[in-house]
């Protein structure tokens, strides 16, 4: 990945610089004390993925350069000690997605940043991927234009967005796409939406193996079952946190009350207030048909 850092203080920009090119992150391939230096036609130049900047700037500060980069492909991550909720949300309005705090802390550096990194080539994977496909169709609509292969590193785009690309759960979640994938390919007009339980158990077969016991199936069915649950904890979390911080946030707008029963995602951030309040019941069917939906629509 190629870094490019606008900070006005030099001491953040070596840090920053350090870090990135100590724990093989990147390359920083430029810098700038103020947004008034930067531009599309500097960054494009440079070929930057990742643009960092900070909010607060003595001339042009982050929103106002973020604004002029509108063209920018890459990605940008603010850094700030400013919290203000207006701010984030116009922030979040003009495309930032990650934020990095002062004072900087390796770890949340290094955290966000290979987020960010994954991200982009999980959509590079999949723009390739769409590019072959149009190739090879001649740009023609089939009736099933996609491939066995393509349905895993949409999944993984999507895990990503819902903040569970790296949780124990999302293995499972990408062996249910490929079975899911797999399983409407073989029954064609006749394919409907199996039962959570017929899906486990399949998942489950073909990981431990046709000679399993079906006590040893029954267990894994369990297993898999709780790391999926837990993933759509963590995935309800993350947007329920999203939504205290700025309720218009687009991936909170786009996500929230598409994979989830909405009155949920409303008692979860409740809950993140310290707020007592009903129980929240997940609904992993809807969530996992959500999903298959939406990584079929990325690829078709």
């Amino acid at each position: 990945m190629r870094f490019f850092i606008v900070d006005d203080d030099e001491v953040v920009r070596s840090m920053l610089t350090q870090i990135i090119e100590d724990d093989d992150l990147g390359e920083v391939v430029g810098e700038a004390e103020d947004g008034s230096f930067v531009d599309h036609h500097i960054l494009e130049s440079k070929k930057v993925d990742i643009l960092l900047i900070d909010l607060m700037m003595p001339v042009q500060d982050g929103i106002e350069t973020v604004r002029n980069l509108a063209s920018f492909s890459g990605k940008i991550i603010m850094i700030s000690q400013v919290e203000t909720k207006d701010l984030i949300g116009e922030a979040y309005s003009l495309g930032v997605e990650y934020y990095i705090t002062k004072p900087i802390n390796r770890l949340e550096v290094c955290s966000v940043i290979q987020k960010v990194s994954e991200r982009l080539r999980l959509e590079k994977s999949i723009y390739h991927i769409k590019q072959s496909l149009d190739f090879a169709l001649g740009k023609a609509k089939e009736e099933n234009p996609f491939t066995e292969r393509s349905i895993i590193p949409s999944g993984k785009f999507l895990l990503a967005e819902l903040g569970i690309i790296d949780s124990n759960g999302s293995k499972d979640l990408l062996d249910v796409l490929q079975y899911l994938f797999q399983l409407e390919k073989e029954k064609s007009l006749d394919y409907e939406f199996p039962l959570l339980k017929d899906i486990f158990y399949q998942v489950a077969k073909n990981k431990i193996g046709k000679t399993a016991s079906p006590e040893q199936i029954h267990k894994e069915m369990k297993a898999i079952e709780q790391r999926i649950r837990r993933a759509i904890m963590q995935s309800m979390s993350h947007f329920a946190s999203i939504g205290l911080t700025d309720f218009t946030n687009p991936k909170f707008e786009k996500y929230a009350s598409t994979f989830f029963d909405f009155a949920e995602i409303r008692k979860k951030m409740l809950e993140l207030e310290g707020k007592t309040g009903s129980s929240i019941r997940l609904n992993p069917k809807k969530f996992i048909q959500v999903l298959y939906l939406e990584a079929k629509r990325l690829i078709g």
